[in-house]
């Protein structure tokens, strides 16, 4: 037997043997109490999420009751645990269970490594130009030195000016056809979508610095986001990778495309200067249905019919995922992602809580998918950048159109944890052949 399959059956043996000694140790323990314990703890899950969801759909002092009560149901959980002296049973128990989903996870992990994204060493660029936002990121260009080091190493800084409006689409289109042999951004995901679409459609190397606030694409691209000065290693010991890249509503985006209760929210002013406070402002109002356009959708043969949040990625996220805010195993796919939430009860709301599983939530993968809605115009959110659209609005993804130079030397990428199936970690750890 491999060592790789070998290591695997040993990691899922020891999630089965933790779940049966979580079992055991309630049942001998706990004895009859253990029904009682279990049905404690369902109650306060249950009440938890729903608290949540009002906490969400709600406003005034409604929401502020709700926080109480998703702050005293665990309270009142962990005191009858305590009261009936089993607190530790429950803790053992609870930690056991902890060590038998890590433990099958790494199984699953093993049995199901997804093959990283192909990569071949970068050009040597005779003229490589950077464009650079000092604004981005709260200053991130000027307290990493991003332009003195890039200039160290042979490249062209251009930096964007403070006051105005610049069209970086344009810039870019410049410094190529004055002969730059790679074009690359320090900035925020909006900025770099544009200046992708420009070195895409002229098949020039592209340059990701992550000098934004979130820079997903970085993240995925398995970059260095605490460092942004790293990237910069690319430009002397670099690997190419060919990646996918999206266009919506004729706009280009490396990340994803947000329709209804998102896109409402990016929309308001107030979101740049306090996005959590206005979220929770808007949310009511957005979740029950009593504002903005109602939205239809078909990816491929699949049809959303009336949901609350659409979100179209250029790749799927990872099967946990239901914002945007979590990873991509690969952004080479070929395919667009899509997400719709409809959630109208504390028991979808939990659903989705439970690791986006609901029925409020459906997902289909497709080459395009088009987004239609009751109202000529809709507001949309491309990579966090709120614009207005008209319908329909085409999203479609463009495979192996940008050639990405990344650090031979970076974090890594990501490699998605599997949701636990204990079928397959049974299969893993009570047979001897694959």
């Amino acid at each position: 037997m491999e060592p790789t399959m070998r290591g695997q059956r040993w990691l899922a043996r020891a999630s089965l043997a933790s779940a049966a000694a979580a079992v055991l140790v309630l049942g001998v323990f706990a004895g009859f109490k253990t029904f009682a314990l279990l049905g404690v703890g369902l109650a306060g899950l249950a009440v938890t999420a729903a608290a949540v969801w009002w906490i969400l759909s709600r406003r005034g002092l409604p929401r502020v009751l709700a926080v109480l009560l998703a702050i005293t149901t665990p309270i009142w959980v962990l005191v009858e645990y305590t009261q009936a002296r089993l607190t530790w049973v429950v803790l053992v128990s609870g930690a056991l269970w902890l060590l038998a989903a890590g433990t099958g996870r790494a199984a699953l992990t093993r049995h199901k490594a997804p093959e990283p994204m192909p990569e071949q060493p970068a050009a040597t660029f005779r003229h490589p130009v950077l464009i650079m936002n000092p604004r981005s990121g709260g200053g991130k260009v000027r307290r990493f030195s991003l332009s003195r080091r890039a200039g160290s190493l042979g490249a062209e800084v251009v930096l964007l000016e403070y006051r105005g409006e610049t069209d970086v689409a344009a810039l870019a289109r410049k410094y190529a056809a004055e002969g730059a042999d790679l074009l690359g951004v320090a900035g925020g995901d909006g900025t770099q979508a544009l200046v992708a679409e420009v070195a895409a459609s002229l098949d020039l190397p592209f340059l990701v610095i992550p000098a934004g606030t979130r820079n997903h694409f970085a993240l995925d691209l398995g970059l260095d986001r605490e460092d942004p000065s790293k990237a910069l290693d690319a430009l002397h010991d670099g690997v190419e990778l060919r990646v996918d890249l999206g266009r919506a509503g004729g706009r280009p985006f490396v990340n994803n495309v947000s329709f209804g209760a998102y896109a409402e929210v990016v929309q308001s002013p107030a979101y740049r200067d306090g996005k959590t406070r206005t979220t929770l402002k808007l949310l009511p109002d957005l979740l029950m249905g009593h504002r903005g356009a109602r939205l239809t959708a078909r990816a491929g043969e699949h049809e959303f019919t009336d949901p609350q949040a659409l979100l179209v990625s250029n790749n799927p996220y990872g099967t946990n995922d239901i914002a945007g805010l979590g990873r991509r195993t690969r952004l080479d796919g070929g395919i667009l992602g899509c997400v719709g939430v409809r959630v109208t009860s504390a028991a979808q709301a939990a659903g989705l809580l439970r690791a986006g599983q609901s029925t409020g939530l459906t997902r289909a993968t497709a080459t395009s998918v088009v987004v239609d809605a009751d109202q000529e115009e809709i507001p949309v959110g491309i990579d966090g950048e709120a614009v207005r659209l008209s319908v329909p609005v085409h999203c479609e993804v463009r495979p192996g159109a940008l050639r990405v130079i990344v650090p031979r030397l970076r974090p890594g990428t990501y490699r998605e944890r599997p949701r636990l199936d204990w079928r397959q970690i049974g299969r893993l750890g009570l047979t001897s052949r694959s």
